[in-house]
């Protein structure tokens, strides 16, 4: 981990977050004093569930997850966040201000943190920030919703589709050089051994073609009735 990002460059990237935009020069110059800059190592913890929440985090470079941890070891992703996301809102604002999941990161990561101290201060004294981060958790809250749904009520098979066509672009998933199997796996709520199967069978039936590094939808019309399966 460093901090070695001098408070122009942090700045710079604070500016761009919705959370900060519209703030004068003279806020965000003392934001950025305050914020933390760490760098993470593939397999890297940023932090445990149950932890004291330290700050709100943005993602800079690379790619981490959010997961819930089972005492057995297996995962539930609840959230991938990439270049720009932000994480740990909800335990910013929260009494009992502890980490609601595990983050760890899935390739070298840059983050910068700005304490909680300082984000609960912008936030009695801005409305800005305030509004856009209640907009914020209500798009969290409903992702999380959608999570449930799937989980509780959808196959395997029908959360797999769903992801293929929400995530792919003209056709086409193309799938980070961390998303293995068991990754996938963790974010439908299976393991891989399922997963393998479940590929290969949207395969045979002719709606998807796997390659190394990109899944190729090849009829989406029955992708979309099979992301509409229910469980009976």
């Amino acid at each position: 981990m460093s901090n070695d990002l001098i408070p122009p460059q942090i700045v710079d990237t604070l500016a761009v977050v919705p959370y900060f935009e519209g703030l004068d020069a003279t806020t965000l110059a003392t934001i950025s004093e305050a914020t933390i800059h760490r760098d993470y190592d593939a397999g890297q913890l940023v932090f445990l569930e149950g932890e004291t929440c330290a700050g709100l985090y943005i993602v800079q470079e690379g790619w981490l997850k959010a997961v819930k941890l089972a005492p057995t070891g297996r995962e539930q992703v609840l959230r991938y966040l990439g270049p720009g996301d932000t994480f740990s809102e909800i335990s910013v604002l929260t009494v009992v201000p502890n980490n609601l999941a595990t983050v760890i990161a899935l390739e070298p990561s840059s983050i910068l943190m700005v304490p909680r101290k300082m984000m609960l201060q912008l936030l009695d004294d801005h409305t800005g920030p305030a509004r856009v981060i209640i907009q914020n958790l209500a798009g969290r809250i409903m992702h999380f919703v959608s999570l449930i749904e799937d989980l509780s009520l959808r196959s395997v098979e029908a959360r797999l589709a769903r992801i293929l066509l929400e995530n792919a672009s003209e056709g086409i998933l193309h799938r980070q050089r961390w998303a293995t199997q068991s990754e996938m796996a963790a974010r439908l709520g299976t393991v891989p051994d399922v997963l393998s199967r479940v590929l290969r069978s949207l395969a045979e039936e002719g709606l998807i073609r796997i390659e190394r590094r990109e899944i190729h939808i090849l009829d989406s019309k029955r992708l979309e009735m099979k992301a509409m399966d229910v469980k009976t």
